[in-house]
């Protein structure tokens, strides 16, 4: 198994392990172009050939990036993927010169193990939460806690790493 960067090729096959955990409401399910827009965040898991698990880095402002889309194959549960994927992407916020990592998540305990704390209110001054109003990304609307996205994101936790 090797983790890599995600390629456009691979958009069909991260919709597909994200399409389950959105059905649950563990996770967003995104447009197509979404993806495609974004492919650069992303890394994927790969064995025999098979893409099972994704995950993506994406920089938020210039000391904060966030953790999204982490998903892992229900077939490839429990072999240490879902980490793997988590290093390198904490490896890539590292080289972009990232300080401090958000996610969005249900699974704390997972990501706790990757030092992620839980935090209350927002993770930037008021003067970068206005700037990042003006983000059309919704996952930036999540990130910021707006109202529009309150349905998608009920019982989530708001963790925060520092690198």
């Amino acid at each position: 198994m090797r983790i890599r960067p995600a390629r456009t090729a691979d958009v069909r096959a991260m919709r597909a392990l994200v399409s389950p955990l959105a059905e649950q409401r563990v996770l967003l399910q995104k447009e197509a172009v979404a993806y495609y827009e974004s492919v650069g965040d992303f890394v994927v898991a790969e064995r025999d050939g098979e893409v099972v698990g994704c995950g993506a880095v994406h920089v938020l402002w210039e000391d904060l990036a966030e953790i999204r889309t982490l998903a892992v194959s229900s077939s490839a549960l429990g072999l240490g993927i879902g980490s793997r994927i988590l290093r390198q992407l904490v490896t890539r916020a590292e080289e972009l010169g990232v300080a401090r990592l958000f996610c969005l998540t249900f699974e704390t305990d997972f990501f706790a193990r990757h030092r992620f704390t839980p935090i209350e209110g927002q993770a930037v001054e008021p003067e970068v939460y206005a700037e990042l109003l003006r983000s059309y990304d919704e996952g930036v609307a999540e990130f910021l806690d707006l109202e529009r996205v309150k349905p998608n994101t009920l019982g989530n936790t708001r963790m925060l790493r520092v690198l």
